[in-house]
């Protein structure tokens, strides 16, 4: 009965937008199993993407209420699921594999998990989760890289920071799990991951301030880190800062041949060959391996620029330069979550 229990969690994960594929190995059971008592797992596959209250599910399951409501509140607290206010009561639903129940494994990431979800992506994971559009995440240019009349409004970083009230800066899972199998291959900082909310709560060890905020985005552009956020205008509360080594996102790219699994940004790099010292700053600071060198100069590809503009931050000859995408190659993202699922799980289902 066991197994039987985390293939219903499997499935339930699987009919979500963001997705949970199988895989020939079966490795998801053996991770969910990592993470999820039976209790848990009985419970979570129960659930879908729609927000209900807690009576509501305790009626449905037919659970005992106050042991229900402990299980519940337990997988809340570890990320397994999402919860939300709705006509001022609580509310939850099942969380996606990523982005979510994998996230929230930061501080129980141990070496078999890491190598778990290791062997999952490589195995067929990473397409079935990245190639669905819309893309779950998607790329915005560093701040110094676009002229201030050029950006859209949904990319420019400052505001962003600007509109929310509380910050909370973290360890980057992507590394973390790099770190527990020993494969790490950048030497870039751990604690990278930067989310905020613009309503107020309690204070926690790891919030940074507002400026700080803005003064460590400054940080990871001159360092070389891109810039990745929800995949959606508004409402998102989060904004990675990632290496193409790392990044299960970006190594969709740069290990795994999904050129879609993130959204490039509306812009695109060009170096002026006049101008180019040939010096390969850009060509390192490329997380997705964009540049390359002919006959001495550095020549971007189009094709694979995601637009980040950390070529154009780091030129030290100014010969990089980031330029807007014609108006009808812009890429309008998604409204907010609620849309950008309602699409995805749509292309899931027709192209199934």
């Amino acid at each position: 009965m066991t197994d039987e229990i985390y293939e219903q969690l499997a499935k339930a994960l699987n009919t979500l937008p963001n997705g949970f594929p199988r895989t020939p190995a079966n490795t998801e059971i053996k991770i969910l199993k990592k993470i999820f008592t039976e209790e848990e797992a009985l419970l979570a596959s129960q659930l879908t993407r729609n927000y209900e209250p807690i009576n509501t599910i305790i009626q449905r399951t037919k659970t005992p209420r106050d042991k229900t409501e402990q299980t519940l509140t337990n997988m809340t607290k570890r990320g397994l699921l999402w919860h939300n206010t709705q006509n001022g009561k609580p509310t939850l639903r099942l969380a996606p594999f990523i982005v979510g129940i994998y996230e929230s494994q930061l501080y129980t990431m141990d070496h078999e998990l890491a190598h778990l979800v290791e062997e999952y992506m490589a195995d067929g994971g990473a397409a079935g989760i990245m190639k669905p559009q819309p893309a779950i995440h998607r790329v915005i240019p560093a701040r110094k890289a676009v002229k201030t009349e050029w950006i859209l409004p949904y990319d420019d970083v400052r505001a962003i920071i600007n509109n929310n009230k509380t910050f909370h800066l973290r360890d980057c899972i992507c590394r973390a799990q790099q770190d527990k199998i020993g494969r790490r291959r950048c030497t870039f900082p751990l604690r990278t991951c930067l989310s905020f909310t613009n309503t107020e709560r309690p204070a926690h060890p790891l919030d940074i301030t507002r400026e700080e905020a803005l003064t460590f985005l400054d940080k990871t552009e001159e360092i070389g880190l891109v810039h990745t956020v929800s995949n959606v205008m508004k409402d998102f509360g989060y904004i990675c800062n990632c290496c193409g080594c790392c990044c299960g996102i970006l190594r969709g790219i740069t290990d795994w041949g999904i050129e879609n699994s993130v959204v490039h940004a509306n812009y695109y790099a060009e170096i002026n060959p006049d101008e180019c010292l040939g010096c390969g700053t850009c060509i390192k600071r490329c997380q997705v391996h964009a540049i390359t060198q002919q006959n001495d100069k550095s020549v971007v590809n189009r094709e694979k620029c995601i637009g980040c503009g950390l070529c154009t931050t780091g030129c030290p000859n100014n010969a990089a330069k980031l330029h807007k995408k014609p108006k009808d190659q812009i890429v309008q993202p998604p409204t907010d979550y609620v849309t950008w699922e309602q699409r995805r799980i749509e292309n899931r289902r027709t192209n199934a």
